[in-house]
C-alpha cells in the first residue's frame, strides 16, 4: 500500500538520523566525516539532510501510483547508510557495548514473559483479550522501545534504587 510505502521510507530515513544524531553526540561521528559531495546533495546538517529527503520524496511521489525518491538522492541515502555501517554500527566502539545491548534485550524479554501485565495496556490486552501468543507480543513491545527508553526501562527493573534521605 502507499501507506507502507511511506512507513518504510519514513523508517529507513529516522533510523539513520537518529543514529547518526547519536553517534555525532557520542564523539563517534563528526559532519566532517561525511563526504563533502554527499553533504552538497543532502545538506549540511541532520535537519537539512531530512528535509531534503522528505521534501524529495514528496516531489517525486506527486500524482504517482507509488512512493519513491529521485534516483540520485535516494542513491545519496544508501551511501549515507553505507558510511553509517562502515564508520559507527560496525565500529570497535560500538561492537563492544553489542554484547550489552544483547543482554539488557534478554533481560527485558525474560522479564516482560513473566509479567507481561507491566507492558502498556494496548499489549496487555493482545495477550489477554486476543490471545496472541506472549513471546510474540513481548517482541513486539521491545522492538517499539527507543533505546533510551530500553535502558530507563531496564534500570528501573533491574538496578537497586539507593536510599534517598532529605
Amino acid at each position: 500500500t502507499l501507506e507502507g510505502q511511506v512507513v518504510r521510507f519514513c523508517d529507513k530515513i529516522s533510523y539513520i538520523h537518529h543514529d547518526m544524531d547519536d553517534a555525532m553526540r557520542a564523539g563517534i561521528l563528526t559532519e566532517d566525516d561525511i563526504p563533502i559531495t554527499l553533504r552538497m546533495e543532502l545538506g549540511f546538517t541532520i535537519r537539512e539532510r531530512l528535509n531534503t529527503l522528505v521534501h524529495d520524496i514528496v516531489k517525486n511521489s506527486w500524482d504517482q501510483d507509488c512512493i519513491r525518491m529521485s534516483p540520485a538522492i535516494e542513491e545519496a541515502m544508501m551511501d549515507l547508510r553505507a558510511l553509517m555501517f562502515r564508520t559507527v554500527y560496525e565500529s570497535p566502539i560500538a561492537k563492544k557495548e553489542e554484547d550489552k545491548a544483547v543482554d539488557m534485550l534478554t533481560a527485558l524479554y525474560e522479564y516482560y514473559v513473566k509479567h507481561p501485565d507491566a507492558m502498556s495496556k494496548e499489549y496487555v490486552d493482545l495477550v489477554e483479550k486476543k490471545k496472541e501468543k506472549t513471546e510474540t507480543v513481548v517482541c513486539d513491545y521491545l522492538s517499539g522501545m527507543t533505546d533510551q527508553y530500553s535502558m530507563k526501562k531496564f534500570q528501573e527493573l533491574f538496578i537497586p534504587k539507593s536510599w534517598e534521605v532529605y
